[in-house]
């Protein structure tokens, strides 16, 4: 037996329980991953509390939880190349992150989310990168980011939004970044230069940069879109990744897995190089899955939360 992390109803923390479930193992073209670390994202709750989210993404109860996961593949199936026992590596599982071991297809069988952990990178980190890496990579390449743009980023102090401003500084952008005025130095020391964000953004935006906006990225809600478009960007140089599949006049709707297929390892050599800095706000133990997602849901939290996970003496 092994553990995971599972719910039967939909509904807050509170239906989060580590239990007993039978190992899993590899099949044919399937690597065996022990997870050391499992990366919370708002998706993971938004999911397990609210059926039509769960529906999106074809997921019922009962179910596991979480999509981020690092660890070490201690299982290989047949079919399988490029991967091996002991390899570190990274990627996603839908509904099943938060457990002692995950089996997935590799990237042959299925261009499935499995990456090689770099030396350099450790698994906390590693583990934060699937989604909110790979988000903020598609919600910069929509809008064609590129050296001299002025660039509103909107959530920027979420855990996406550290990742794109420091790729959009990386890009010779500069960033301007809408948060609560108790992050301003958080955002500040990434490089991003903050404006608070609610009634009256667009007169804030115009007075820090009289010459204008030329691109803008949503990662929360429509207000940041919206601001842009009364700003004078255009469309086609907004994104949006929280705002549904119809976002707000013309806008693009992306997400990670519009990502392209060079931007993990693009983000991976910016983090061993010291380009990007992925900042770990806190790490609690599987057992404590509950109080994890209570302090992420609370939406307070600068940085990435991690689940670390010990192998069990059998």
């Amino acid at each position: 037996m092994s553990r995971a992390v599972v719910y039967e109803t939909f509904g807050g923390p509170e239906v989060l329980e580590l239990r007993e479930v039978p190992e899993p193992h590899a099949g044919p073209g399937e690597v065996r991953v022990r997870v050391t670390t499992a990366g919370l994202n708002p998706m993971d709750w938004g999911i397990a509390s609210r059926p039509e989210a769960a529906a999106r993404f074809g997921i019922t109860v009962p179910s596991g939880f979480g999509y981020d996961f690092a660890g070490v593949v201690d299982e290989v199936g047949t079919r399988v190349t490029g991967f091996a026992v002991g390899d570190r590596v990274h990627g996603g599982a839908l509904g099943r992150a938060a457990a002692d071991f995950v089996v997935v297809k590799t990237p042959t069988e299925a261009a499935g989310p499995l990456w090689h952990t770099p030396d350099g990178i450790s698994d906390e980190v590693a583990a934060t990168l699937p989604v909110a890496g790979m988000t903020a990579a598609a919600a910069l390449a929509a809008i064609g980011l590129r050296s001299g743009d002025t660039v509103l980023v909107g959530g920027a102090a979420g855990g996406v939004g550290v990742f794109a401003i420091q790729l959009a500084k990386l890009t010779g952008a500069r960033v301007i970044g809408t948060a609560a005025e108790n992050t301003f130095e958080f955002l500040r020391q990434f490089g991003a230069e903050p404006v608070t964000y609610g009634p009256g953004l667009a007169d804030r935006v115009r007075a820090l940069a009289p010459e204008g906006v030329t691109a803008a990225t949503d990662l929360f809600g429509v207000e940041t879109a919206e601001t842009a478009l009364a700003l004078g960007v255009p469309p086609e140089r907004i994104s949006t990744i929280a705002a549904g599949p119809n976002p707000p006049g013309g806008v693009r709707a992306t997400g990670g897995f519009d990502a392209g297929p060079d931007a993990m390892e693009q983000i991976s050599d910016a983090i061993v190089a010291g380009a990007i800095t992925v900042p770990i706000a806190a790490a609690f133990p599987v057992e404590q899955i509950r109080d994890a997602v209570t302090l992420q849901a609370g939406r307070h939290v600068h940085g990435k939360i991690v689940i670390t996970l010990r192998p069990r003496l059998r």
